[in-house]
């Protein structure tokens, strides 16, 4: 990813009045901005850093099927037609990526690679197997059953007991992504501004006003659109995402030969734990691109490369002394109800809430609420009223997650 450094800082005068702004620079917002543009809106696109600095420039690049409840869950709640519509947006959000990709000109690093989903145990796989053959009607997925003694066609590890393909699973560069994003969004007329964080937002006459360190903007319109870096500025979804750190070491070169060796068909990696990890070949195949959940909220991603490694060396062996080019570190948003959220309230448009999973559901969502945004009806999804939860005394700083993921740990040690 090093090869696609951080696009330049925007120099342009800060408009005083615009149609649409939208704070945050990353997958969703600048899908959005590119469907409010094409509309005739005039667009801004505010962010208080790079572009591209956050999760959405660098990440693990997985692209999969990714609405985390069962079917089953989510009938419970909303009754079993809300909840097939919502496993049909989860891939339509595939699909759009995918067609993306196949645009002319358009290069994300798609990659139809597939997952090998590991279980960590005999108990897990068999649980796992079972739901292959479980699928819903009309949200069939493409998944062939691997067994312990068939996974070195997968992965040359013996950590797993067997596992999953997902045939149809891909990856995409994630800086690749984002710099296409962001051209279509300024091809379509949005105004992208980087290093201007909006440090206040106000109701005002026919709008809203946002202060920033370069001035104040008026907006008849206005998306938050912070995800994981969503602050004090908008308490009410800050009440509703709980930020989650996510970590990320690219080992020195192996070499396409030895990365091949250990990942025979290039794939995806991620397993049944309860404490994510996951892992690929890097773009360019010489690298092994590692990440997971090896702290809570720990900036420096240095901090957590020993970790890493020792995670790492857990599936690899061989792996134990590499050496480490690169590692990153981001904040992704988890939900209490661990689906992706987005509509209005007070007239200010939010989408967020991925749960990990943004790759594929920021561009599609953030197009949604983009056309929301502009009146268009296609912009209609299956989560549109959906309530978005929260829990008493929270206030954005999730005190509760040491704990849980300590007993996560503990389980996953004793394969439970």
């Amino acid at each position: 990813m090093a090869e696609h450094p951080l696009p330049p800082p925007s120099n342009a005068p800060l408009p005083r009045e615009v149609d649409c702004a939208i704070v945050g620079a990353g997958y969703t917002g600048l899908s959005a901005a590119r469907e409010t543009a094409a509309a005739g809106m005039s667009t801004l696109v505010l962010d208080a850093v790079s572009v591209g600095d956050g999760c959405s420039g660098r990440n693990g690049g997985q692209v999969a099927y990714s609405i985390k409840p069962s079917l089953e869950e989510l009938g419970a709640r909303h009754g079993a037609d809300v909840a097939f519509r919502i496993g049909q947006e989860g891939m339509a959000a595939l699909a759009n990526l995918r067609e993306l990709a196949q645009q002319p000109g358009t290069d994300i690093g798609w990659r139809p690679s597939g997952c090998f989903y590991g279980a960590h145990t005999p108990r897990h796989f068999d649980l796992i197997r079972r739901e292959v053959d479980q699928q819903p009607a009309g949200l069939e997925q493409r998944i062939s059953v691997v067994s312990r003694t068939e996974q070195a066609g997968e992965i040359d590890s013996d950590f797993y007991h067997g596992g999953l393909v997902y045939h149809d699973d891909a990856a995409v560069h994630p800086m690749r992504l984002l710099l296409t994003l962001l051209g279509r969004a300024r091809l379509a007329g949005a105004m992208v501004i980087d290093h201007c964080p909006v440090t206040s937002l106000q109701s005002a006459s026919g709008g809203y006003e946002l202060e920033t360190p370069r001035g104040v903007v008026r907006a008849a319109k206005v998306l938050i659109a912070t995800n994981g870096y969503t602050g004090p500025m908008s308490p009410w979804h800050r009440r509703r995402v709980i930020p989650i750190g996510s970590y990320q070491i690219a080992t020195d070169r192996l070499g396409a030969d030895r990365v091949g060796a250990l990942i025979p068909r290039g794939r995806n990696i991620v397993d049944t734990r309860r404490v994510v990890v996951y892992f690929r070949p890097s773009p360019d195949g010489e690298r092994i691109v590692f990440g997971g959940r090896a702290a809570l909220a720990e900036k420096n991603p240095l901090v957590v490369v020993p970790r890493l490694r020792s995670m790492l060396a857990q599936i690899f062996p061989s792996l134990k002394s590499v050496a480490v080019a690169h590692a990153w570190a981001g904040t992704v948003a988890f939900t209490f109800d661990k689906i992706m959220h987005l509509g209005h309230r007070d007239g200010v448009y939010f989408c967020m809430g991925y749960c990990g999973q943004g790759v594929p559901m920021a561009p599609y969502f953030g197009m949604r609420i983009g056309q929301q945004m502009a009146g268009l009806r296609q912009g209609r999804t299956a989560l549109d009223g959906l309530e978005f939860p929260t829990r008493p005394y929270y206030a954005g700083v999730p005190w509760f997650l040491a704990p849980s993921i300590l007993t996560y740990r503990l389980l996953d040690a004793l394969g439970r």
